[in-house]
């Protein structure tokens, strides 16, 4: 062996004794500080708080020990009992990076981010799937939430907004699994939209004058398609002056408004009992004199109660549905309906369908990631049938090589019976232009 060889495998030696010495140093101030710290009351703190809380308990025990350790070596003590402690261990990096979307999480070693629409696998590592484990119950232990073997799905929300799914073995075959979908911390405007290409500015201005004038609007999106990120935008042409209640299983619409009312869904408890439903808080909302009520998404037998709101004089209320396209929606929200148990034909509801919604936008996922609005449609009464007449649409031409969808937004040329809508409110001349 020359020594050049000897000097990089001393090196990696004392790369290595280092490594173990800063292991044992972060094991063992990370279990002086749970014999001695309260820590339940150190995860309750805000996070600025909670690190800075952390940092002077291990400046403390450091000081108390006469230990020297190098600046960098300290501040990786830190971070590590702070991430393994109270915060959620090797995505704490992941979750501080603003480009990240989504992350899931399908095993120790198989961790996948989505960044620009595009899902990549990284080099973040768990220990093991017991240490999956444990980051999900840190997650779910102060929101009051239960996931165990009996229970083994569970969806909760992080102190920033961002929403997860966890779904521990024996439904998830080889591992407990994690998806967070990430809070945007700054809400997307209107403008970044079209930035971005989900839509162009004719049809903002045409979604801006439905919002003004009170129409009913029904937001159709596959997962991911930015179903609610597409309602927040919409909220900012919401006049202010009127009430709001929003509804949702899982709290994620930011509304920057006054009077606003916001309500959440509850899941029972471990007896079984105390579930809150969405149709119970629809139901609610109708006595706390809304003008507008928003539902995050409608999925089950709350859609016939929705749709007896905006029939019934809450004109001008949002909601979203799971679906592809404009009818695959419609189709949806009656097989909902007819699960709630009234005795109603497919005539008697496609007429709520009529008097109940104006518009339907459908979202989309292009295989290159990017969102769009693929659809802008009216709803009509065609001499007692419901027709989907499409206002706009995004014609897709072609896909480049190098995956990127090509296309455009397109005015159909049909003139929308909604035009009469936003006269009475006062825009003089059609805020769009017809082919």
């Amino acid at each position: 062996m020359s020594w050049v060889q000897k000097l990089k495998a001393q090196e990696q030696h004392d790369d290595l004794d280092s490594n173990r010495a800063l292991d044992e140093l972060i094991n063992h101030f990370k279990q002086r500080l749970l014999n001695e710290a309260n820590l339940e009351s150190i995860t309750s703190l805000p996070p600025k708080e909670r690190k800075s809380t952390i940092e002077r308990l291990v400046l403390q025990m450091v000081s108390e020990e006469k230990l020297i350790v190098k600046k960098s070596e300290l501040k990786q003590i830190v971070d590590f009992i702070i991430h393994e402690s109270v915060g959620y261990g090797p995505l704490e990096k992941l979750l501080d990076d603003d480009t990240i979307t989504e992350i899931m999480v399908n095993g120790p070693s198989e961790i996948f981010i989505e960044r620009n629409g595009r899902l990549s696998k990284t080099d973040v590592r768990f220990r093991d799937e017991k240490h999956i484990r444990h980051i999900i119950d840190r997650i779910i232990a102060p929101l009051g939430r239960r996931i165990d073997e009996s229970s083994p799905m569970v969806d909760a929300r992080l102190h920033d907004g961002s929403r997860v799914n966890a779904v521990l073995p024996p439904i998830s075959l080889d591992s407990p699994t994690l998806t967070i979908r990430k809070f945007k911390k700054d809400p997307y405007t209107m403008e970044d939209l079209i930035t971005l290409g989900t839509l162009n500015r004719e049809m903002a201005k045409f979604l801006q004058a439905a919002v003004r004038s009170k129409s009913n609007i029904l937001v159709s999106g596959g997962t991911g398609s930015g179903k609610t990120t597409l309602l927040n935008v919409l909220s900012e042409y919401i006049p202010k002056g009127e009430r709001l209640v929003t509804i949702e299983d899982m709290a994620e619409l930011r509304f920057d408004y006054d009077n606003i009312v916001r309500l959440e869904a509850r899941p029972e408890n471990a007896e079984g009992t105390g579930e809150i439903s969405i149709r119970q808080l629809v139901k609610n909302a109708l006595r706390m004199r809304p003008d507008r009520i928003i539902v995050g998404e409608v999925r089950s037998t709350e859609a016939f109660d929705m749709l007896q709101a905006m029939n019934t004089g809450h004109e001008g209320s949002l909601t979203t549905v799971h679906a592809n396209s404009p009818q695959d929606a419609l189709g949806r929200l009656e097989a909902m309906v007819i699960m709630s148990g009234l005795q109603l034909t497919s005539d008697v509801i496609s007429k709520y369908f009529i008097g109940a919604i104006d518009l339907v936008v459908q979202t989309s996922r292009l295989v290159d990631g990017k969102r769009k609005i693929t659809r802008i449609s009216e709803l009509v009464n065609d001499n007692g049938e419901l027709r989907v007449n499409d206002i706009y649409r995004f014609n897709q031409t072609a896909t480049d090589i190098d995956g990127y969808v090509q296309g455009e937004f397109e005015a159909t040329g049909y003139v929308p019976k909604i035009y009469e809508r936003f006269r009475r409110f006062g825009y003089k001349q059609e805020p769009i232009a017809v082919n």
